[in-house]
């Protein structure tokens, strides 16, 4: 499965910013060894739904641990039998626009 999610404190720091918060968050992300990528709206992650899932619950937790109010918002694309497609989703997009 992927899935794409955002997590963000719902009060930062003395100057509204949040980019601590969630450079928490993705860093235990990226410290789980899960296919993951991070753009300017969502990070990413490939895995089996009880591995993945405990990843953005510890990534929730880390933000919480900063804020009394964390928002969420998760995407998932439930594909069994399917791996390799954090990548593989794009390349065939890729070459569609190739044709």
């Amino acid at each position: 499965m992927i899935v794409a999610f955002s997590i963000s404190p719902l009060s930062g720091d003395e100057t509204g910013g949040v980019s601590e918060a969630v450079a928490a968050a993705v860093r235990v992300v990226r410290a789980s060894g899960l296919p993951n990528e991070t753009n300017a709206m969502f990070t990413n992650i490939e895995g089996e739904w009880d591995e993945v899932m405990a990843v953005v619950k510890e990534a929730v937790e880390v933000v919480a641990a900063v804020s009394p109010r964390v928002s969420l918002v998760l995407k998932a694309d439930i594909r069994p039998g399917f791996t390799g497609q954090l990548t593989a989703k794009v390349e065939r997009i890729e070459q569609a626009l190739a044709d």
